[in-house]
């Protein structure tokens, strides 16, 4: 494969031809787009890119699919007979496992709306019947109808690629409200043939019709001829139909006569056999580009029978749920039970727009996703509690930042006010493209945490479980984390992380954590008593509540970045948060310095959460769920203390005298005026 060997855009001074090597998906033929001069689309898309963003990016994913090639190659020729004949049994064996599975009783029809959002324009726009239009913009197209196509038009195209390629080009804005309601009647009409049938877009959907041809006594193709005529009547649209023994060959064949067509393949195994043997790999739901060259360039195989000939070469060298793909698809299996019902797992929308590195304007494309979001999830009646910020910079590099809240949130409000903290984090930035995603959803969609027994803070203080803690016999919070290990529920902490290669730390401030005093940062989220509250590193226990000032509110982000020290976390027990607790140095803090500390200035040392230094309010709420959670541990639990083995008592006795015999660490100079958390609990509780 030599030209899969030129790197994107290369200008070998021996190639005239260097659009030839471009691989891009506007180059991907859709239906449609059979008759298309391919090499004429392939010149001008790589003409109208070189030099961009876009075309930089291509050039590094061009890269990394070479590398990966390559690499896949040299395990290609390690491989000896020995191992071949060794991967050969284990294929064999598994291609009769999985020819077992097959099942041929279910009929499956997928139905497919033809060229949907541009059919919709036409629709109400009569006008445009017979020219060629594309729904979308300049920046971006979202579909093309099949006038269009023929000049190599397509959907994911930028418009002023496709108005090159077809200077007659109509554009017509996106309208979603239009197409939400056509695909509202489209979906009226599948309900009739199943109930349960499973919706894969606005436009597509997968039916299963078993119980429909046996009631009625009619074939597959009649039930497939009878709903694509009803959706005729009942929206003014064609679709397409494929029928099979499975989704993943249904699919396949709704493809095959569009526009407004079908295609019925029968539910017998020399058929499917036929019908898969000469399918090349492409067209399966689930092999993409770069899979697609891999399997060219390093095995040779272009068609689905081939991966059955050479099974031991992909049983060796893929993993195995990888390896069972391939050989299933070789076979012509695919999914032929019905999904059991599962609840939404996320709720999300994004939107794509002309690169801009505006402020006022990246808020206001945020403000109108927290809004769309806000009514997708009101409409279900869903309440989440992490938020995802998806964005794709001016250079096309994706990334992600999350939050998860300490509460289950819906409102626009809400969504925006976090989402912004997001969003601000990233400053400066150009970005092209940006999203909102809602997930970890409430069961009972009203706000209330799925545990009825999780209490919040406020209940714990007015419930008087604080009370049974004297003050008098408060030990320091590194103790107690070393004599009892606690269990978290992630899900309760409210965390901030990030999803990206992309590092947000300064190395300036990783070097300042590194030599800072190290310093425990609880912060209390109930009053403004509690806004800095900070574990002394003294040991011995402070009987007066510091009353906070102004001064003591404002937390500066150098103030905050000095509270910050490097921890290396346990692997086996994340708990034990560097605390060495055996022996003489178990009583005494000052010789630890390491309460709760953010590794690297930016890992939670307890749940592993990371979060940008920038959101300082939300790392004290961190910290102050994590001391909660262990104080709602011991009031559960009764004093845990109490259940200490004798023996363990005894040392820990002992390792307390043992420490008073040393010398008196010095306090921090303002170690007086604070008190730890749960001794101040115990203090306020006294007044309610």
């Amino acid at each position: 494969m030599a030209k899969s060997e030129t790197s994107v855009g290369s200008e070998d001074p021996s190639s005239s031809r260097p659009w030839e090597s471009y691989h891009t998906v506007f180059t991907n033929a859709k239906a449609g787009m059979e008759g298309v001069d391919k090499e004429k689309v392939q010149r001008i898309v790589y003409e109208m890119s070189k030099g961009s963003k876009y075309f930089e990016n291509e050039e590094k994913k061009e890269a990394y699919t070479k590398q990966k090639i390559e690499n896949m190659r040299i395990q290609y020729s390690k491989l000896t007979a020995q191992d071949i004949s060794h991967h050969q049994k284990i294929a064999d064996k598994r291609i009769l496992e999985l020819e077992a599975t097959r099942d041929l009783s279910r009929i499956w029809l997928h139905v497919d709306m033809d060229a949907f959002y541009a059919a919709v324009e036409t629709l109400c726009n009569p006008s445009l019947k017979g020219r060629p239009m594309a729904v979308g913009s300049m920046s971006m197209l979202s579909t093309a109808n099949y006038e269009a196509r023929k000049f190599g038009v397509r959907a994911a195209m930028p418009g002023f690629i496709a108005r090159k390629l077809c200077p007659e080009l109509l554009f017509v804005p996106v309208d979603f409200q239009k197409y939400n309601h056509y695909s509202n009647l489209t979906r009226k009409v599948f309900q009739k043939y199943d109930p349960n049938f499973l919706a894969a877009s606005l436009d597509e959907a997968y039916l299963d019709i078993t119980s429909v041809c046996k009631e009625r006594g009619i074939t597959s193709g009649e039930v497939a001829e009878e709903l694509r005529e009803s959706v005729h009547l009942e929206t003014g649209l064609t679709c397409s139909a494929g029928v099979a023994p499975n989704r993943l060959l249904a699919k396949v064949c709704s493809d095959i006569n569009k526009p407004n067509g079908q295609f019925v393949l029968p539910n017998d195994r020399s058929a499917v056999v036929t019908f898969i043997s000469s399918l090349p790999i492409r067209k399966i739901g689930g092999i993409g580009k770069v899979t697609e060259r891999i399997l060219k360039d390093v095995f040779g195989i272009a068609t689905c029978e081939e991966m059955l000939q050479k099974s031991s070469f992909l049983c060796g060298l893929f993993s195995r749920s990888s390896a069972d793909f391939f050989l299933s698809i070789g076979l012509g299996l695919g999914g032929t039970d019905t999904p059991q019902y599962r609840t939404r797992k996320s709720i999300s929308n994004e939107r794509t727009f002309s690169a801009t590195e505006d402020e006022a304007l990246l808020f206001q494309k945020l403000v109108d996703l927290s809004e769309m979001l806000s009514a997708d999830m009101k409409k279900e009646g869903l309440f989440g509690r992490t938020l995802t910020l998806k964005l794709k910079t001016a250079s096309f590099e994706v990334r992600s930042r999350a939050v998860t809240l300490p509460s289950y949130i819906s409102s626009s409000e809400e969504i925006l006010k976090h989402a912004s903290k997001l969003l601000k984090a990233e400053f400066p930035v150009s970005l092209r493209l940006m999203g909102l995603r809602m997930s970890h959803f409430s069961e009972d969609k009203n706000g209330i945490p799925l545990d009825p027994t999780q209490k919040t803070l406020s209940n714990f203080i007015l419930s008087g479980a604080a009370s049974g803690v004297r003050t008098s016999d408060y030990r320091p919070l590194v103790s107690d984390v070393c004599d009892n290990t606690f269990s978290v529920d992630e899900n309760c902490c409210p965390t901030y992380c990030a999803e990206t290669s992309c590092d947000l730390r300064d190395s300036s401030k990783e070097s300042k954590a590194s030599d800072s005093t190290y310093s425990c940062h609880v912060i209390g989220n109930i009053n403004e008593e509690l806004n800095e509250t900070v574990v002394p590193q003294s040991s011995e226990p402070q009987p007066k509540v510091h009353e906070p000032t102004d001064t003591d509110h404002t937390i500066k982000s150098d103030k905050v970045d000095s509270y910050m020290g490097q921890l290396e976390a346990s692997s086996c027990d994340r708990w034990e948060i560097g605390v060495n607790c055996t022996n003489d140095e178990a009583g005494s803090v000052s010789d630890q310095k390491q309460l709760f500390l953010w590794v690297d200035d930016y890992k939670c040392p307890i749940c592993g959460i990371e979060m940008p230094p920038s959101f300082i309010e939300e790392r004290q709420e961190h910290s102050d769920f994590h001391l909660a959670e262990k104080l709602q541990g011991e009031e559960s639990g009764n004093h845990h203390r109490s259940f200490l083995p004798p023996q363990r008592a005894a040392q820990r006795g002992h390792t307390g005298s043992s420490s008073r015999q040393k010398k008196k660490q010095k306090s921090s100079p303002t170690a007086s005026k604070y008190v730890p958390i749960d001794a101040f609990f115990v203090k306020t509780n006294q007044n309610f």
